[in-house]
C-alpha cells in the first residue's frame, strides 16, 4: 500500500512536469491549467505517502529516503503555495521532475532510521520547522536561479513588463529568504539552548551543527547586504546557492554519510 502511494505520487509529480514542458509555454495554456489540477492532487498522494512511510508503529522513521522525500513535498508545498509555479512557468519544468524522484525513493530504498524522541513533542516541532526551512532556502535557491535567466533579457530588448514582473519576484524571493531565515534561526536557538530538554543531550558540534551555522551565517550577510548595498541578481544568487548548498551537506549530506554510506 505504502509502495503504491509513493508510486502514485511520483507519477502525478510526473505528468505535471509533462504538462509544464516547454519551460517557457504560456500560463495560460491549456496544459499548464491542467498541471495546476494534477499539482495539488500529486501534493495530496505524496503527503499521504510520506505519513505512512514515517509515522510507523515502531516509531518516526526518519531515514535518509523518507527525509529527502518529506523535503522534496514541503519544497513542492512552498513553490505552489507561494504561487511561484504560476508566476514562474520554468519552475515547475525544474522541480517537479525532482520531487518524483525523491517522492519514489522511499519505495525503492528501505533503510529504517527511527527518531528515538517521537514521543517529545517539542522534539518533533523542532525537526519540522527545520524542515520547513530547508525547503524555503531550496524554493529561493531555484526561484533565484530562474529570476537570473530572466534577467538576461533585458540585455537584448528594452522590456518595461518584464523588468517590473522581475522586481516584483524579486521582492517575494527575499520576503521567502527572510521567512526561512527566521525559521532557521529558531531552529538553531532551540537546538542550542533546549538540546537536552529535546534530545536528552547537550548541543554537539558535529558536522551537521556546523555546516547549518555556517549556512546560518552566510544568509545573515546576504539579507545585510540586501539592505546596505542592495545585492541582487547573479551577486545574491551566488549567496543564496552557497548558504542553501550548506544546509544540504548539513543535514541531507550528514544523513547520506551516515546512514547509506556507513550504514549506522
Amino acid at each position: 500500500m505504502v509502495i503504491l502511494l509513493h508510486v502514485a505520487a511520483a507519477l502525478l509529480y510526473a505528468v505535471a512536469a509533462y504538462l509544464c514542458w516547454p519551460a517557457d509555454a504560456d500560463a495560460t495554456s491549456p496544459r499548464r491549467r491542467a498541471a495546476r489540477v494534477v499539482i495539488p492532487v500529486a501534493l495530496l498522494v505524496h503527503a499521504f505517502a510520506i505519513f505512512m512511510s514515517v509515522a510507523t508503529p515502531d516509531g518516526l522513521d526518519l531515514s535518509f529516503a523518507n527525509a529527502l522525500s518529506v523535503v522534496a513535498g514541503l519544497v513542492v508545498l512552498v513553490a505552489w503555495a507561494a504561487r511561484l509555479l504560476r508566476l514562474l512557468p520554468a519552475l515547475p519544468a525544474m522541480l517537479l521532475p525532482v520531487a518524483a524522484v525523491c517522492a519514489l525513493l522511499p519505495a525503492l530504498v528501505r533503510t529504517p532510521h527511527r527518531f528515538p524522541y517521537a514521543d517529545e513533542p517539542w522534539a518533533a516541532i523542532h525537526i519540522a520547522v527545520a524542515l520547513l526551512a530547508y525547503a524555503s532556502f531550496v524554493v529561493a535557491a531555484m526561484q533565484a536561479v530562474v529570476l537570473t535567466g530572466l534577467e538576461k533579457k533585458l540585455h537584448h530588448a528594452a522590456a518595461t513588463a518584464v523588468t517590473a514582473g522581475t522586481l516584483t519576484l524579486e521582492r517575494y524571493l527575499f520576503r521567502l529568504i527572510t521567512i526561512g531565515f527566521v525559521l532557521l534561526t529558531l531552529t538553531l536557538v532551540s537546538g542550542f539552548l533546549f538540546s537536552e530538554q529535546l534530545f536528552g543531550k547537550p548541543v554537539q558540534f558535529t558536522h551537521k551543527n556546523v555546516f547549518s551555522v555556517a549556512g546560518w551565517i552566510v544568509f545573515a550577510l546576504l539579507l545585510w547586504g540586501r539592505r546596505r548595498y542592495g545585492w541582487r541578481g547573479r551577486t545574491a544568487l551566488k549567496w543564496i546557492l552557497g548558504g542553501t548548498l550548506l544546509l544540504i551537506l548539513g543535514y541531507l549530506g550528514s544523513k547520506f554519510v551516515i546512514e547509506v554510506l556507513l550504514r549506522r
